[in-house]
């Protein structure tokens, strides 16, 4: 795994070994930054469910003001570290080490792009879902990984279902603003 462009390009990172560990692939990764490119620069980015913390470093790599990395575990929070100390991003990231629930219902933050990978097939991606659009800006961006077979909802709060990507048995889906998507 590695950090495909930006200021910390082709630097390696660490990830988590087992077998309940799924990382976003190269092509995935390469295709959700090609969809936000444009909206990363001077933006506050969620890592939500962050396992090695490769989504919200590409981020920073391509030019976000900052980072947070949420994650209920230990082991991945302290992969994470380790990753933003390689790609010394430790300046704009913010590592946390909680459920993505209990985080987004203390947080006073608001966030541009919030990217969410939780577990496939448990629930917690339609449950954390409200909870993310309510601590989104308007012009924000969600983006959520999921099995090409999981529905999620049209709607969530004042965020719309913009675009599907299908990549194998991965889905990527982007949720805007809805009165972005009006104007």
């Amino acid at each position: 795994m590695r950090v495909i462009t930006g200021t910390a390009k082709g630097r390696r990172l660490e990830t988590l070994e087992g077998a309940d560990v799924r990382p976003t692939t190269d092509m995935v990764k390469e295709a959700v930054f090609s969809v936000l490119q444009f909206n990363l620069p001077g933006r506050c980015f969620l890592d939500l469910f962050a396992g090695s913390g490769q989504m919200g470093i590409e981020a920073l790599s391509r030019g976000a003001r900052e980072a947070y990395f949420i994650d209920g575990g230990k082991r991945p929070i302290d992969v994470i570290k380790k990753n933003i100390e390689a790609t010394k991003f430790q300046d704009k990231a913010k590592v946390i080490n909680t459920e993505a629930a209990s985080f987004l219902m203390r947080t006073n933050e608001s966030f541009d792009i919030a990217f969410l990978d939780p577990p496939y097939g448990t629930g917690v991606l339609q449950e954390t879902l409200p909870l993310v659009a309510a601590k989104m800006n308007k012009g924000g961006i969600i983006v959520c990984e999921s099995p090409q077979n999981e529905e999620l909802p049209a709607k969530i709060d004042n965020f719309i279902l913009d675009r599907n990507y299908r990549y194998g048995k991965i889905k990527i889906s982007t949720y805007c603003h809805e009165e972005v998507t009006e104007e």
